[in-house]
């Protein structure tokens, strides 16, 4: 088997969050997740339903919302099978997913989610189980909560649209560009409108847009984005050129091997982590119910998705390895007591030192 680049063991994660939550309906939410894509056959063979099982959708899901109305988390599941779906075709490699097409596809994806008649789509069981889905959100969501789901949506594809530009040029952004850019393609929004649906919490908009409630959230997608560079990094280490992560960015800055630059990358997720905890605690201070409701969600975020990424054969027996994912694969990671920086400034790095004046401020 081929090595990791990354060295024989993940770094130690510094999250000093409360970890290991999971929603208590989780197994049946999975059963009848899967049982809504083999309704619409949304994958061609039994090899690609193994690999569309192997993201794990559900744990995911029931991960970062580990508390809430159930049927809400169903629904936010099955968009999630539904988009790493979509995701794998974007991360193929194949000479036909150029940036045209990732654009091409995002633009009548997005058309399709604030206007489900717009016939926009081929014909297809991708475009029928998003028409379902579609129908059944637009049934939930109020309308701003679906104007946030649709920006978080767009946050995606305008971050898998810049990534696969990037991979097309065959050159390695600077970290300032990918700092900015790259962690857009998590849909952070797009998790966290869920949360906020499944508590039944409706944030006011001047609070949820707030620019201390703007940088928390983007620090958390951060994080998250810092995290699964590191887990999904065996995932696509075949490609050439290499995968645009932060890892490969650091590599190509400092002239270093990705080994070398995994301290560099965990350092800068480790210097946001605190930023992220110091103004969290912040804004709990003068925060009403519903407000700490959101703060805490936000730590389920970041927690969730490291227990989810260690636990999901996606990542821990990934497709360019194996013939079929390894349904007990998991990553044995260790949780570090402090930050490996502990510096409490910002970065010198523009597009994450902005946050750090809602601290100041």
């Amino acid at each position: 088997m081929r090595p990791s680049l990354l060295g024989t063991h993940l770094p130690a994660f510094y999250c000093p969050v409360e970890r290991d939550l999971v929603h208590p309906g989780a197994k049946r939410v999975e059963a009848r997740a899967v049982e809504w894509l083999d309704s619409f056959g949304l994958y061609p063979d039994p090899v690609e339903r193994a690999w569309g099982l192997a993201t794990h959708s559900a744990d995911f899901s029931c991960r970062i919302i580990p508390a809430g109305n159930e049927e809400a988390v169903l629904l936010f599941t099955q968009w999630n099978y539904w988009a790493n779906a979509v995701d794998d075709w974007q991360d193929s490699g194949s000479d036909e997913v150029g940036t045209g097409a990732v654009v091409e596809h995002g633009v009548r994806l997005l058309r399709t989610i604030e206007d489900p008649g717009v016939s926009l789509l081929p014909e297809g069981p991708m475009t029928r189980a998003l028409v379902d889905l579609v129908r059944r959100t637009h049934a939930v969501l109020t309308p701003l909560e679906l104007r946030r789901f649709t920006e978080g949506t767009r946050d995606w594809l305008l971050g898998a649209a810049w990534r696969a530009a990037r991979a097309e040029t065959g050159t390695m952004p600077a970290l300032n560009d990918f700092v900015a850019m790259g962690p857009l393609a998590n849909g952070t929004r797009f998790s966290l409108t869920w949360s906020d649906v499944a508590r039944g919490d409706r944030l006011p908009p001047d609070v949820l847009c707030s620019p201390a409630l703007t940088a928390l959230t983007d620090a958390a997608g951060f994080v998250v984005s810092a995290d699964n560079d590191l887990f999904s990094y065996d995932k696509d280490d075949h490609l050439e050129p290499r995968e645009v992560n932060l890892v490969n960015v650091l590599a190509h800055q400092e002239n270093c091997s990705p080994a070398e630059a995994v301290p560099l990358a965990v350092a800068l997720r480790d210097r946001v982590m605190v930023l992220f905890t110091t103004l969290r605690g912040r804004l709990a201070q003068d925060a009403d119910e519903e407000l700490r409701r959101h703060l805490v969600a936000l730590g389920h975020y970041v927690a969730g998705c490291i227990g989810w990424q260690s636990r999901a054969p996606r990542y821990a027996s990934p497709r360019n390895r194996y013939e079929l994912p390894l349904a007990e694969a998991r990553f044995d990671i260790r949780f570090a007591d402090a930050p490996s920086d502990t510096r409490m400034g910002p970065p010198d790095v523009p597009a994450l030192a902005s946050w750090w004046r809602q601290v100041r401020d």
